[in-house]
């Protein structure tokens, strides 16, 4: 029956794909349809690596682990939805249980590889839409994220991950959230290259975090509406957080208000912010319209980390910042961590201190 099931799916989503435009399976890979009503995560644990499981419109309200390497989860559009289940969660579902979406998971000794979640809105879980850990090569391509608990899209001890054309907004902390890891206290870890890119992100508490992540790049997002645009934080951990670019983004107008947590300053007003970092390069971002009275306020904002770790060789060049209080371009290092760090060719009204504009 298995067999007989396995192969009605494929020519269903064959069907569907030729409706769609889009092509079908390719050979030696399933398709698993999901219908609205049924579940998600029986598809999932029914695939084998290369698989696709396309989710047809409709509201799923469950928790969904994919733990299997290639696997792709694709919905058809923001009308794929996945919200919380309104029944207890089984005591084996880890991920219900942590509040979450959607977690991809492998381990410390096996990362999964190649998973790819596309295409459906994850919506009002306690902790994250997206969760992932332990991933090598995952890619979260237009996915709506929106009004979870904690974070958007949150990812740990991953490496070539890609976040491309999402929408995250309403979420309680960041809405793109990576870090080394998320519960011990660890040097930078290297992403190996991972891209957050072309994604919209806002009313976040913050649009972007980055913690103790080395080789990556934030490029072409449009970031607005939240605390703070996007966050670089290092500590005295090593090796330090930082090697790492913040480019071409456009982020306008984060004034939303937040209030101080047990590691950040209340929040509001802050395009870029790096707090003990080195060797970041700032460069052809749009910064404009930012004004609050956190120590963190400004355009771009070079702060020494919350444990008194100076930021250094950090580069801040060709980016266009105008109407941004207290200043444009704002730096609390002092000594030669002030002088590494460089503010060249940059478009701007106010520094503080004078003279970097």
């Amino acid at each position: 029956m298995k067999k007989c099931h396995v192969v009605y799916l494929v020519c269903t989503a064959a069907m569907i794909g030729t409706g769609l435009g889009a092509a079908p399976a390719s050979a030696g890979h399933m398709t698993h349809v999901v219908h609205s009503g049924e579940s998600i995560q029986k598809a999932v644990d029914a695939a084998g690596s290369g698989d696709t499981v396309l989710v047809t419109p409709g509201t799923y309200r469950e928790s969904v682990t994919v733990s299997t390497p290639g696997l792709t989860l694709r919905g058809m559009g923001r009308a794929t939805v996945i919200r919380p289940s309104t029944e207890k969660a089984a005591e084996d579902d880890t991920c219900a249980k942590g509040g979450n979406g959607i977690c991809v998971t492998g381990t410390k000794a096996a990362k999964v590889k190649g998973v790819t979640v596309a295409g459906l809105t994850v919506t009002g879980f306690t902790r994250a839409g997206v969760s992932a850990t332990a991933t090598d090569g995952l890619t979260v391509r237009n996915v709506t994220a929106e009004k979870n608990g904690v974070w958007g899209i949150a990812q740990e001890q991953s490496i070539h991950g890609t976040f491309r054309d999402n929408t995250v907004r309403g979420n309680g902390d960041a809405g793109i959230f990576l870090a080394n890891t998320i519960t011990a206290e660890e040097g930078a870890a290297d992403t190996e290259g991972t891209m957050v890119e072309d994604n919209r992100l806002e009313d976040n508490r913050i649009g972007v975090t980055v913690r103790r992540l080395r080789n990556l790049a934030v490029a072409d997002n449009h970031i607005a509406g939240n605390c703070t645009g996007v966050f670089v934080v290092g500590d005295e951990n090593k090796p330090k957080a930082g090697d790492l670019v913040v480019r071409e983004n456009h982020i306008v107008r984060n004034n939303k208000s937040c209030p101080k947590t047990e590691r950040l300053p209340a929040l509001q007003g802050s395009g870029i912010v790096l707090t003990g970092t080195e060797k970041v390069l700032v460069a052809d971002n749009t910064v404009e319209g930012h004004s609050g009275t956190s120590p963190l306020s400004g355009g771009i904002v070079l702060f020494k980390s919350m444990v008194g770790v100076t930021g250094e060789k950090n580069e801040v060049s060709g980016n266009t910042l105008r109407d941004n209080s207290p200043a444009d371009l704002v730096s609390t290092e002092t000594g030669d961590a002030a002088k590494s760090n460089t503010f060249v060719g940059n478009t701007c009204g106010a520094s503080r201190p004078a003279g970097m504009c």
